[in-house]
């Protein structure tokens, strides 16, 4: 492995929960293996990026409903391809070759796991969302 794989690799926080086994298929594997650790890492930026979303759009977001800010999240992550290929950059960028390599050659389903994921994160993180007191006014 290159330093440049080594390094990348280093930095991933580590998931418990995200196990790897035999019985799993390629993509449950690339996903436990590659995806969550990324994504984790990548969280913090991935809610700063949602925020700019949200006020580059007018901040419509912070007048709508908790049920509707949720449709809002799934909009943004499933039909807004500027976004959403913006997203995947930020994931993808932090593969390794090798892990580039097993991507490309399943690339459509990974890339529905990989919004799943985001999108959770982004509900699960829905409380981060909140109208700063500069703009409330």
């Amino acid at each position: 492995m290159n330093d440049r794989s080594t390094n990348l690799k280093s930095i991933r926080p580590i998931i418990a929960s995200a196990r790897v086994s035999d019985n799993m298929s390629d993509d449950e594997c690339f996903q436990n293996a590659t995806l969550r650790p990324i994504i984790k890492m990548q969280n913090h930026l991935l809610v700063v990026v949602f925020r700019n979303y949200i006020s580059k759009r007018k901040n419509v977001f912070y007048d709508l409903s908790l049920p509707k800010q949720l449709a809002y999240i799934e909009n943004a992550i499933n039909k807004d391809m500027k976004f959403r290929n913006s997203v995947k950059g930020m994931i993808i960028g932090q593969f390794t070759v090798e892990e580039y390599q097993l991507y490309i050659q399943n690339s459509s389903a990974l890339n529905k796991r990989m919004m799943t994921i985001v999108k959770e994160r982004l509900i699960s993180n829905i409380q981060l969302f909140v109208q700063p007191l500069a703009e409330a006014i």
